[in-house]
């Protein structure tokens, strides 16, 4: 049996040609994997935009939400590290799916191996900028006020933001060099102090990469599933970076 990571899947995002075949994607491939996994790691932006409110369920995500609902029915461990887009997931998704969601990071030994996971947006140094609509989104205030504006004006306007983003991300350069770098220190810098770590796992900044930091330590940033539908499998005999076709 295997365990899967994987993230930035940005379902329902406003620049895919196609959401429903996007959705369709990664749903055969949670599908093709069913049978060889024993826990499936989704580290952030699993959605391009969600927000729960307290009696309604958003529009869209039926066939990924069921296949994962199928997936911990059958006894499969769903682990799902928010990000800066899935932000405000709150009980809905684990309780109706059976999905152990967390905000921050989280480290677990797997077939021997530590392993120290996020989603990437909250570690390292970022712009000020950055971080103050960070904390502004993670605020409960802020939270709580945002859930009585009706979705009509919030949705687009989240969508909007969205495509106005990877627009300036793709004219800046993807991956961005700086945010690369920040996790490369990041990384270094925790190691020193929990040299027990094995693995780093990041998403976020949608590159695929594996960087040797020390002997028998690797940072791995896991991609996306916008053009590149990458992941990592691991089992006991190490771990395999892929991409589904």
């Amino acid at each position: 049996m295997s365990v899967y990571f994987l993230s930035d899947l940005h379902l329902g995002a406003p620049y895919f040609p196609d959401s429903r075949e996007a959705e369709k994607r990664v749903v055969a491939f949670l599908d093709s994997i069913k049978g060889d996994t024993d826990a499936i790691y989704l580290l952030g932006d699993v959605l391009d935009y969600w927000f729960e409110y307290r009696y309604v369920v958003p529009r869209g995500f039926v066939r990924f939400f069921g296949k994962l609902a199928e997936l911990s029915d059958m006894g499969i461990r769903i682990v799902w590290l928010i990000g800066n887009h899935d932000i405000w997931i709150f009980d809905y998704i684990p309780t109706e799916l059976g999905i152990e969601v967390i905000d921050g990071s989280l480290t677990e030994t797997i077939y021997g191996k530590r392993i120290f996971m996020a989603h990437g947006d909250g570690v390292g140094k970022q712009k000020a900028s950055f971080r103050f609509i960070r904390g502004l989104f993670r605020n409960k205030l802020c939270q709580k006020a945002f859930s009585g504006i009706h979705p009509r004006w919030t949705v687009p306007f989240a969508y909007k933001w969205s495509r106005h983003s990877r627009a300036e991300g793709e004219a800046r350069g993807i991956p961005d060099e700086h945010v690369l770098d920040s996790l490369l220190q990041f990384t270094k810098h925790y190691h020193n102090e929990h040299p027990e770590i094995d693995y780093f796992m990041f998403g976020h900044i949608h590159v695929f990469t594996r960087k040797v930091l020390s002997q028998g330590c690797e940072m791995i940033v896991l991609g996306e599933w916008i053009k590149t539908f990458s992941y990592v499998k691991m089992d006991e005999n190490g771990l395999e970076m892929l991409k589904w076709s």
